[in-house]
């Protein structure tokens, strides 16, 4: 019985801290949407439960009593933390019913973020929740439904779908190429390569289709983001490879070129979906899977438009 004193109810706490707040009972009331008397009651009822008066009255102004004020400080408190649990709760229902895509950065920003938009016009119930994964795949797909990565379509354990290929290009920045041309393959060579951190298709297979030796060139700085080396790039620390439909903004705007080089062999990026077996009949994920391959689709039948910008002189 002591402890059931000790625990009063939820309206008498609300209309507490309501009113400690507004230092008013009429206030809390509009807030609460409740009469004022049942404020004032739900007040009475607390104080005589708790043997102390928490509120000093003055006509319509009441303030609190250094008693009241103390216990204000400690509901505030507990009251918040029991807002936040209760989210917390709402939020984890939430989310179990929506999809969670890890992707590959770069690509998630620059070609599947644009698009996202209208896979949510469509389907506006569904809710797809997306994450940035870079390195292992099996790493990347820990607590992930599906996942978008670039490789070669081998991967024994998982389902995998082909979305597209992107040709990669070498970028540069004009000031760069003004200095010292790329006009052949064996001109790589005299630049720093810069590189993407990870076991993707990167310099090394592009310098052997050349006919080039790995061992010969300057392999300059690793990043982790895509766009970061992008951004190094413009910065003139080297040359990049990427794949071309994620430096379109800066060869429209001339912050990076593609150099004509004779006779290159470029590489080719391959995208997939990817998820484990048991997730495959998860209706996010089906409803997902083919709104995407159809985007993926209408991208390849549109391909992006490549023309270097030419350099000034």
């Amino acid at each position: 019985m002591f402890l059931r004193k000790l625990t009063p109810s939820m309206p008498q706490l609300l209309a507490f801290e309501a009113a400690a707040r507004h230092g008013n009972f009429t206030a809390a009331a509009r807030e609460l949407h409740l009469t004022q008397s049942a404020v004032s009651r739900h007040i009475q009822e607390l104080e005589s439960s708790l043997q102390a008066d928490l509120f000093e009255r003055a006509g319509r102004r009441v303030t609190l009593t250094p008693e009241g004020l103390r216990y204000a400080r400690e509901i505030a408190g507990a009251l918040a933390r029991i807002r936040s649990a209760s989210m917390e709760v709402y939020e984890a229902r939430a989310r179990a019913g929506a999809l969670q895509l890890a992707v590959v950065p770069i690509f998630g920003s620059k070609w599947l973020m644009p698009r996202l938009g209208a896979f949510h016009a469509r389907h506006p119930d569904v809710l797809v929740n997306v994450h940035s994964r870079i390195g292992e795949i099996d790493a990347a797909l820990s607590g992930m439904d599906a996942y978008i990565a670039i490789g070669d379509g081998h991967w024994p354990q998982w389902v995998s779908h082909h979305l597209l290929d992107a040709p990669a290009v070498v970028i540069a920045s004009p000031a760069l190429l003004r200095r010292l041309p790329v006009e052949k393959p064996a001109d790589l060579i005299r630049h720093p390569l810069l590189q993407i951190t990870g076991h993707v298709p990167g310099w090394r297979e592009c310098l052997l289709a050349n006919g080039l030796d790995p061992r010969q060139v300057t392999m300059g700085s690793r990043f982790e983001y895509t766009a970061h080396l992008i951004q190094a790039v413009v910065g003139g620390m080297g040359l990049g490879l990427v794949a071309n439909m994620f430096v379109q903004e800066e060869l429209r705007a001339g912050s990076l070129v593609i150099p004509g080089i004779a006779g290159f062999t470029p590489p080719v990026k391959r995208y997939y979906l990817l998820y484990p077996p048991d997730r495959a009949e998860l209706p996010t994920l089906q409803t997902f899977k083919t709104w995407l391959l159809e985007a993926a689709a209408d991208a390849s039948i549109r391909p992006l438009d490549l023309q270097a910008p030419k350099l000034r002189t």
